[in-house]
């Protein structure tokens, strides 16, 4: 056979195999497209459901960038399948939050608990935007949530930006009034058992980590572990005082909120007028683009625009006021009122003075009403223009105190800078020396843990309660459970002591681990108290080892047992949100030395009528 006859007859088998391949891939993509599509149940499967119902769920909202993203996060669907804007805490991760939203995992069934992350824009292009945007959300989860699970009780977690809106939800949740069907707008207010909030923009002048609370300065209603010693609050007030309050109406007593001195978010000094104004203007600016592009002419209108209408704002608001001249409210007043976002408009008012009445004045003759009116509205106001403007220098130098040392102090640096930043230091401000024992993060988890075992027993808040020292120790053990773990050789310690027999001593013994302070509070020696219920704590043995000796004797407050200690993981650097006002946050790859951080701490401190147990170092 020809090499051109055999090369013919594999060309004619080639189209024809390439024409039965064809028909193949034809008929099975066909067949592919015809055919019903499987039911997608390893994705629907996985999805939070608000019909799954909790004893306790947690919300929580983060700060800047840190937000689940439709999308890219399974979100959070209602009884129809539709899908809200939050998504499951086992679907979304924060290296800030998670410490304490998900504290109460392990130390209740896992169908008893559920944490939250709501979704929000958490960003500067509108401040104010983005924080009304999650307060809708937030309220929005909460509704949801509630008309599926009519039992089911809330605690709140905000931090930063998420800070500002865990709080304007706590006040409206607070303040809501029933409405004529019996029922709350958004949830009823004793179904929120607790509000944790770290570095609150809206903080008031004064205020205590505990507001509204019999302690304001110690602990929330209902749990009897002290956060801090003493009453000193932290000085300053939140960058943002129009906005909030120390006012939670119905969860008075029920709100933990938490500032480090330093922080300028919501420790920021008063009589900064000038700066306070700065900040007015950059909630109505787009931030991120001013941080990514700089000065550009996009960005210079947008600060133009928002300038302007201040500018008319206030001359309106001026005008609005016949007295203004004779009032002491000064022109940077008028300018701090109407760059609040939430300003509306000038409020109509009535003149406070009559014109003067010169009528029976001898020599003077009226020529008409028209011009006793250019007299008396015109030329009076100016009259007290020396005195206004005396007023408005005097006014600008008092208000204004402290702005030139804040900007001399590097706010930015202060507040958000790597490794000195206080805007961190919830995670790291443990200070047992100085009579606080545990970081606020630390602090939060044990808290939030012991209110959703109080909801799994199907209790409610009772602000008279008082906890035992082995509720006490069980809270801590489950914190230090969710931290990081501790190192080989202190876990060998921990195991050993923790299995021996406590001993009753009244001798200074080895400084015990953290697990074991955790788990265990030896009485030395039982004190039967004459102290108020509501200012002492009876101290029991966790492992049941029964006080050797009793005495009669008087305890103060002070003498109040407490143990606590835990250890705090690391949270993992993410992109930090800042509140309007301050600069651009530490990128997430800064050095890990700028992560919060803190070592185990341990501090006892037992009634006794010989002597209290030494604090471990």
């Amino acid at each position: 056979m020809s090499s051109e006859s055999f090369l013919a007859r594999h060309r004619i088998a080639a189209r024809v195999l390439t024409r039965v391949a064809l028909g193949v891939v034809l008929l099975v993509g066909l067949t592919w497209a015809l055919w019903p599509s499987p039911t997608r149940t390893d994705e629907t499967a996985l999805v939070a459901s608000t019909t799954e119902c909790r004893d306790m769920v947690t919300i929580s909202i983060a700060g800047r960038g840190d937000t689940p993203r439709a999308g890219t996060t399974r979100m959070l669907v209602d009884e129809n399948g539709n899908e809200l804007p939050a998504a499951s805490a086992d679907d979304y991760e924060s290296p800030w939050i998670d410490q304490a939203a998900n504290a109460p995992n392990g130390a209740v069934d896992p169908d008893s608990y559920a944490a939250m992350y709501i979704a929000y824009p958490a960003n500067m292009a509108s401040y104010e935007d983005a924080v009304n945007t999650g307060v809708e959300n937030t309220q929005e989860v909460m509704e949801a949530i509630r008309f599926s699970c009519p039992d089911t009780q809330f605690a709140i977690v905000g931090y930063s930006e998420g800070a500002d809106v865990a709080r304007r939800v706590a006040m409206n949740v607070g303040h809501q009034e029933v409405g004529a069907d019996g029922e709350y707008g958004i949830v009823d207010p004793n179904n929120v058992v607790g509000v944790v909030i770290l570095a609150d923009a809206g903080r008031a002048s004064g205020q205590g980590p505990f507001p509204g609370a019999e302690n304001p300065f110690s602990n929330p209603d209902g749990f009897d572990l002290e956060y801090q010693n003493g009453d000193n609050p932290v000085s300053g007030q939140g960058a943002l005082p129009d906005t909030g309050g120390d006012d939670f109406g119905d969860l008075n007593g029920r709100i933990a909120s938490f500032c480090s001195e330093g922080d300028l978010t919501c420790a920021a000094p008063e009589n900064i007028s000038l700066l306070q104004l700065v900040i007015n203007v950059g909630r109505q600016l787009d931030i991120d683009a001013l941080e990514t592009e700089q000065l550009t002419p996009a960005t210079g209108i947008d600060v133009a625009t928002v300038v302007s209408q201040i500018a008319i704002d206030a001359f309106a608001d001026i005008r609005s006021q016949p007295d203004w001249m004779q009032s002491d409210e000064t022109f940077l007043d008028v300018l701090l009122k109407v760059s609040d976002p939430s300003y509306t408009g000038p409020a109509p008012t009535e003149p406070t003075t009559d014109p003067a009445d010169t009528s029976d004045i001898p020599g003077v003759t009226l020529v008409s009403d028209e011009q006793e009116s250019i007299e008396t509205d015109e030329m009076s106001p100016l009259a007290y223009l020396p005195q206004k403007l005396f007023k408005e220098v005097i006014g600008l130098i008092v208000t204004n105190q402290n702005t030139i040392p804040v900007v001399m102090s590097d706010p930015y640096n202060l507040t958000l800078g790597p490794d000195v930043g206080h805007h961190f230091d919830y995670w790291r401000d443990a200070d047992p020396e100085n009579g606080k024992p545990l970081t606020s993060a630390d602090y939060a988890a044990a808290w939030l843990t012991h209110l959703a075992q109080q909801a799994q027993a199907g209790e409610r808040i009772d602000p008279s309660a008082k906890l035992s020292s082995e509720e006490l120790s069980q809270a801590l053990d489950e914190v230090t459970a969710t931290a990081a773990t501790l190192s080989t050789t202190t876990s060998d310690e921990s195991t050993d002591a923790s299995t021996s027999e406590t001993t009753p001593t009244t001798t200074p013994t080895s400084t015990p681990t953290s697990a074991e302070s955790a788990s265990s509070t030896a009485a030395e020696s039982s004190t039967s108290t004459s102290a108020d219920p509501s200012t002492s704590m009876s101290v029991e043995s966790s492992t049941g080892t029964a006080a050797e000796s009793s005495t009669s004797t008087s305890v103060e407050p002070s003498s109040s047992a407490s143990a606590n200690t835990t250890p705090t993981p690391t949270p993992t650097r993410a992109a930090t949100d800042s509140t309007p006002g301050t600069a651009s946050t530490p990128n997430s790859d800064s050095d890990s030395s700028s992560q919060p951080t803190t070592s185990p701490v341990t501090t006892e401190s037992l009634p006794t009528t010989t002597q209290s147990a030494p604090a471990s170092e």
